[in-house]
């Protein structure tokens, strides 16, 4: 178990190693439909952040990496179609990931978050356009959502 959820439950531990996945599969879905560059993107960023992220933060890549597929799956499963009313409930689960956080420790909580903001960058920009990335790779306005 990891140190810091000690004093979570078991369904905020779940959550929280969802969390990933959560906002993979919002961010892969903005189409109304999975990216798959997205979401291959997604599952090899778990695997990275199990030795790449922040120190403090390696048990819990670790343990999201376990669960990353299985929880993929089943996330995408739950919210497909991705319409706005299951985007919208996507979103809300995402809103009590935040609430979790703050239950941490104050380091651990800011390092965690600020991981899971980068996380959402970089599969967001792993479906962007082959013009974007390489032609204009500053971001311009009305390309860049």
């Amino acid at each position: 178990m990891i140190q810091q959820f000690k004093k979570l439950t078991v369904e905020e531990t779940e959550l929280l190693l969802k969390a990933p996945v959560l906002l993979s599969v919002l961010t892969s879905s903005k189409s109304h439909e999975i990216n798959k560059l997205e979401k291959a993107d997604a599952i090899k960023m778990a695997h990275l952040k199990t030795f790449t992220a922040d120190p403090l933060l390696l048990d819990y890549y670790k343990e999201v990496e376990k669960h990353f597929n299985s929880y993929f799956e089943a996330v995408e499963k739950k919210y497909t179609p991705f319409d706005n009313i299951k985007r919208e409930a996507l979103k809300k689960e995402i809103d009590k990931v935040n609430i979790i956080i703050s239950k941490l420790d104050k380091e651990y909580a800011a390092d965690l978050h600020r991981s899971l903001t980068g996380y959402a960058e970089h599969v967001k920009k792993a479906g962007r356009g082959l013009l974007e990335n390489f032609v204009f790779p500053v971001p311009i306005s009305g390309l860049d959502n």
